[in-house]
């Protein structure tokens, strides 16, 4: 049985209420409407097989501000990858021996609470790995994975969206040439284009001198609002993400890394159904 969690993203606080309404230009009346107006647009696109669930759609919804055409144009983006990087998005049993590695090795790790802004903050070991011996696309695979069910009933993250804090420690240059062109452009796409959620902040940590190389080629494929976003740390993590939410090995006072590998490893693990079923939702192409 897949470990989906019993969760109604329409339901929100009065506050929520409000933030929703000022923010993402959402009211009970304009999202119903728009949800039947999406699930329509899904039923009646024979392109595209894709969930036509309530969370799933006011996810893109949220993260598109109601723009109805904005949202068509992202489900459109985010089932076309699916379909063409299969190395990432097919075979996604959590019990692969390659996979199970990268889960133990912690290569993505959602934190349990969240920024003072509302946010999920992940951290993403991103050369934790060895590049000998682990492809790239696994870890790829490994990493939205795990950020596939952290954020997939998450209200939160529906609302406030997600940031990350990518730690380079160690990374070497064979980290480095696992990251072609064309790899960092479907990333940023991804991130950019794909993914219903907005990115409040993108913080590099532990990051040496050179890394303004790679960087480049990542911002090449950027827009200019999120180029805005990325903050480059030689060491410490920004003072504004709080030690309540860090975990002991980052600065903070909440759990520890091991903690949170054995977490998502477990939930990862908890919905190989879920991960089997979704499969199938992508272009037809």
């Amino acid at each position: 049985m897949s470990n989906i969690p019993d969760v109604d993203l329409k339901l929100l606080t009065n506050e929520q209420k409000e933030y929703a309404a000022i923010v993402l230009n959402e009211t009970k009346e304009i999202r119903d409407q728009k949800i039947e107006e999406i699930r329509e647009w899904i039923l009646n696109n024979k392109e595209i097989c894709a969930r036509t669930d309530d969370n799933f759609i006011l996810l893109f919804l949220r993260g598109c501000k109601f723009k109805v055409e904005k949202v068509k144009c992202k489900l459109r983006n985010f089932h076309h990858q699916r379909a063409i990087m299969t190395e990432w998005f097919s075979n996604r049993n959590p019990r692969l021996p390659e996979l199970t590695e990268l889960f133990n090795l912690g290569v993505f790790l959602p934190l349990k609470k969240l920024d003072e802004e509302g946010r999920m903050v992940i951290i993403i070991k991103a050369s934790v790995h060895d590049p000998r011996k682990h492809k790239f696309a696994d870890v790829i695979k490994a990493g939205m994975m795990v950020l596939d069910v952290a954020t997939r009933d998450n209200v939160s993250v529906s609302l406030h969206g997600i940031a990350a804090i990518l730690d380079l420690k160690s990374v070497s240059l064979g980290h480095a040439l696992q990251l072609t062109p064309n790899v960092i452009k479907q990333l940023v796409h991804s991130w950019q284009n794909c993914y219903p959620f907005r990115i409040g902040y993108l913080y590099f940590i532990n990051a040496p001198i050179y890394v303004n190389v790679v960087l480049n080629i990542f911002k090449s494929f950027m827009t200019e609002k999120l180029r805005k976003r990325i903050h480059i740390h030689r060491k410490e993590i920004a003072e504004k993400i709080s030690p309540n939410i860090l975990p002991i090995e980052y600065g903070g006072i909440d759990d520890s890394v091991e903690n949170l590998k054995d977490y998502w490893k477990k939930v990862v693990e908890e919905n190989e159904d879920w991960f089997s079923e979704n499969e199938k939702y992508k272009l037809m192409i």
